[in-house]
């Protein structure tokens, strides 16, 4: 809603300018633009400065087409229109004062706008990053006997999730929808998030955008690189609210991976990951890398689908971080990019207090070893 009337405003006000050009060229006898002017302009610039309002008007008119598609960089093309036009209005200023409302009501839109535009921009260069230093070498398909090693069920697990006769996965791209929730007792707030995983050297950055409220977002980047964690949180992708790092971000950061692995079954086989086996359906994963070691459990079910994972993991509570239970089930599971996943589920905390479910996940969409950018 908040989107169709920014499109709307943007292209009525684009729409208003053509008047300047219409004026300084008096088509159709709509009379010159003459009034008192707040800058002189000779008689003979007239219809130079009717270019200029024929110049704002479509810029504003095809920013607002770019808002419509979606194009992030529109706000580029309405800067330089706002920009165009405040002059404008300066010059024309008798008549054309009012449109200085106008562009004080998009001012904030654009800023807004930017700051989410470099705050992706920044996550996408992480992303390279972590690309740039994760250099396929081995494209040797999966094999039935690399996976006997294992206990028996991570191996049922690797069979029925397809990845025996296929190259591991060393780069993953996914995309989520879901709800996120800071409270026990707050608002589920939608979410949707894009994510980058490397696999040779663990690594992943994570790019979300949570709606608080029409209007209202948060800009989240959590990301786990060369064995440091750090979450970013901005509101409006302008104004810091979390920028956490340390030695208990970075074990929250590596069980996260570890966790996530269900996405890539075929990281079980990495060097880095220990298992032992615990019943016929459960396993404990233990990753160790760059001097940190954390453990999680995987839950499997019988046919050997990812159920549950869970872990212990410092959670903050209003800037206190104590050690809690971390536990993560899942609740449907398709085949996608040929292999099977868990496609949907709940990150929950289980306090003392009680269960606190706080982010709802989907994944739409992955892609392994894919051109990623």
């Amino acid at each position: 809603m908040a989107q169709t009337l920014l499109i709307i405003f943007i292209l009525l006000h684009g729409l208003i300018h053509l008047t300047g050009f219409v004026k300084s060229f008096n088509i159709a006898g709509a009379g010159t633009v003459t009034g008192k002017l707040r800058l002189p302009v000779p008689e003979n610039r007239y219809r130079t400065t009717g270019i200029l309002w024929l110049g704002a008007g479509l810029t504003f008119l095809i920013s607002g087409m770019a808002v419509l598609m979606l194009k992030p960089w529109w706000w580029m093309l309405a800067t330089a229109a706002l920009i165009l036009s405040q002059v404008l209005i300066i010059i024309y200023w008798k008549e054309a004062k009012w449109g200085t409302i106008a562009n004080v009501l998009i001012l904030p839109v654009l800023i807004v706008s930017c700051a989410t535009w470099c705050f992706n921009k920044m996550a996408g260069q992480e992303v390279g990053e972590i690309m740039v230093h994760n250099t396929i070498t081995d494209h040797t398909p999966i094999s039935k006997d690399m996976t006997v090693r294992l206990p028996a069920p991570v191996q049922k697990w690797l069979l029925h999730s397809g990845v025996v006769g296929k190259e591991a996965a060393h780069t993953v791209h996914l995309k989520q929808k879901g709800a996120m929730c800071t409270e026990p007792s707050g608002t589920w707030m939608p979410t949707e998030a894009e994510q980058y995983f490397t696999t040779d050297d663990p690594a992943f950055v994570w790019n979300a955008k949570v709606h608080v409220m029409p209007g209202i977002t948060l800009a989240g980047r959590d990301k786990y690189v060369n064995g440091k964690g750090n979450m970013l949180i901005k509101a409006m992708g302008l104004i810091p609210m979390v920028n956490a790092s340390g030695a208990q971000i970075d074990q929250g950061s590596m069980l996260r991976f570890l966790a996530e692995m269900c996405w890539f079954p075929s990281a079980a086989l990495s060097p880095y990951v220990k298992w032992e086996s615990l019943d016929s359906t459960e396993a404990k994963a233990t990753m160790t890398y760059k001097g940190l070691t954390v453990s999680g459990n995987y839950k499997f079910s019988h046919d050997g689908d990812f159920l549950s994972f869970s872990a212990k993991r410092y959670m903050d509570n209003k800037g206190h971080l104590s050690l809690e239970d971390w536990y993560i089930p899942a609740n449907e599971w398709k085949e996608m990019d040929g292999i099977r996943i868990p496609v949907r589920g709940v990150v929950t905390w289980k306090l003392n207090s009680g269960d606190f479910e706080y982010y709802k996940w989907e994944v739409t969409d992955i892609a392994y070893n894919k051109t990623l950018m």
